[in-house]
């Protein structure tokens, strides 16, 4: 197993309150791993670390290592837009820009430098065809995003996170406002993402956890319990709390 990111005794901090506790752990190049746990037992968090988005949180202080391909991206120095492009993320909630459906695929590109039209048509049809849109919107593509439904704009925000070709991309929730059959289209997208990108997911859902990922790693109060290949997470977990929380015992 080739780990793209390892955290090495991560700790945070939101003034004196201690969110994340010598954590460390391996992220597999390639695959998906899930982080599940109870409400704020700093998921969220530990993403916004991963492509220091954490930065911008007012209070918040980071120790530890966090080392992408070997480099630890919290070393002085280190460009943070070029960070963010390799490491993309998708938030709870979609945030399309607000630009028509072509822009919002084309920003990232543009705020790259490539001014060429022909290569941005290009960019924007590959990605919005990887999401499962293209068919829906190729015909409109200069309407408004906000003009689609829900779930199509959450799709059209993993076409703009794709749209840079990062190396990582971080989904916080991302199918929390969304309907069943939507849910299950942005799963079988999220199976399909790791022939090409290392995914990291954040999810309440542990059936959707058991769905999608190949490995599994357990937050509580800010320690990473168990972290380990998903089936047997889920079907042999080494600590007790783990057992407790799969098992319904505690939210």
């Amino acid at each position: 197993m080739k780990a793209k990111i390892e955290v090495e005794n991560l700790n945070v901090w939101y003034g004196d309150s201690h969110i994340l506790k010598d954590l460390s752990m391996k992220i597999p190049e390639r695959k998906v791993t899930a982080i599940i746990g109870p409400s704020g037992c700093g998921k969220s968090t530990f993403l916004m670390t991963l492509n220091r988005l954490i930065d911008l949180v007012n209070g918040a202080r980071v120790k530890g290592k966090i080392l992408l391909d070997g480099k630890n991206i919290y070393n002085p120095g280190i460009d943070l837009t070029d960070l963010r492009k390799r490491i993309g993320m998708v938030f709870q909630k979609p945030n399309p820009l607000p630009k028509s459906i072509y822009e919002n695929v084309a920003y990232g590109p543009r705020i790259h430098g490539v001014k060429d039209r022909k290569i941005l048509d290009r960019i924007v049809e590959k990605c919005l065809r990887v999401v499962g849109l293209w068919d829906n919107v190729y015909d409109r593509l200069h309407d408004s995003a906000f003009e689609l439904s829900v779930g199509q704009q959450q799709r059209l925000c993993i076409a703009r996170a794709l749209a840079v070709k990062p190396e990582v991309l971080l989904m916080d929730e991302p199918c929390s406002a969304l309907d069943p059959i939507t849910t299950r289209k942005i799963e079988e997208l999220i199976r399909t993402l790791k022939n090409n990108y290392t995914v990291v997911v954040v999810t309440h859902n542990m059936q959707q956890a058991t769905r999608i990922s190949d490995y599994t790693a357990f937050f509580y109060l800010g320690k990473l319990i168990e972290h380990g290949p998903t089936q047997k997470i889920f079907t042999n977990p080494k600590n007790k709390l783990t057992k407790e929380y799969i098992n319904g015992r505690f939210s």
